[in-house]
């Protein structure tokens, strides 16, 4: 095995830096006492996190995200896990539509998704509504996860399962006992992909939510619309405060 050499460390090291720099870069403005971002800052300040918290659009945005981002992501679990095996373990006619379907919100673009769901829970008075939302995001995650569950499916020998059931173990015993330990490397990360994927989707839910429903990355495009200080609007503070 041969070891990187010095330029190739250095290249690595600017690598991760421009990846990283943006990132940090956004970290250390968020802590200006200023009305705008600036860098170097005078001093540090928790002002914007303080007229976040004490913002109840944002906290209550905060707690939907999070409830739709976990159950959009445990239905689709749900629903990927006997696809995913049946996929990897069998072959059918079908096989590869089903798989293609399953997977085809990827090729359809956000914005489009966004219409199309919204003039059809419309139609079935589901429109604005937080089960819409969560119909319509375990639709677009689905797909991450299903690609995880497949692969972590793929390489699991079924006989496994087929020896803990000839020794007299229920089909369901020997699923929870013996194939989901196996597979759940694969369930936990596709789970977790599906959360952020769900958490951070904003192009399609900006078209399904509601005042009441907004999620927070949805807040946080109509604060960017409006500006930081419509936060502190009717608070009786200044922008240099």
């Amino acid at each position: 095995m041969t070891r990187n050499g010095p330029a190739a460390l250095v290249f690595h090291a600017l690598f991760v830096i421009f990846i990283l720099g943006p990132i940090l870069i956004v970290c250390a403005v968020a802590f200006t006492p200023l009305g705008y971002l600036s860098l170097p800052t005078q001093g540090l300040s928790l002002r914007w996190f303080r007229a976040i918290g004490n913002n109840p659009e944002f906290v209550n945005a905060f707690w939907s995200s999070l409830w739709l981002g976990g159950l959009s992501a445990s239905i689709a679990i749900a629903f990927t896990v006997p696809c995913a095996l049946a996929v990897a373990r069998y072959r059918f006619p079908g096989r590869e539509g089903l798989v293609t379907f399953l997977q085809s919100p990827l090729m359809i673009p956000p914005a489009v998704l966004g219409i199309a769901f919204l003039r059809f829970f419309t139609e079935i008075g589901l429109g604005g509504t937080f089960l819409g939302l969560v119909l319509s995001h375990v639709i677009i995650v689905m797909p991450f996860s299903l690609r995880l569950v497949i692969a972590a499916s793929s390489g699991m020998d079924p006989q496994l399962e087929h020896a803990a059931i000839s020794l007299g173990a229920s089909w369901w015993r020997g699923f929870v006992r013996v194939t989901l330990p196996l597979i759940l490397p694969g369930v936990a990360s596709g789970w977790v992909l599906a959360f952020i994927t769900s958490f951070d989707e904003v192009t399609m839910t900006v078209f399904i939510a509601s005042p009441r429903t907004t999620t927070l990355v949805a807040m946080l495009l109509l604060d960017r619309l409006y500006g930081l200080e419509r936060l502190l609007v009717g608070r009786g503070q200044s922008s240099g405060e």
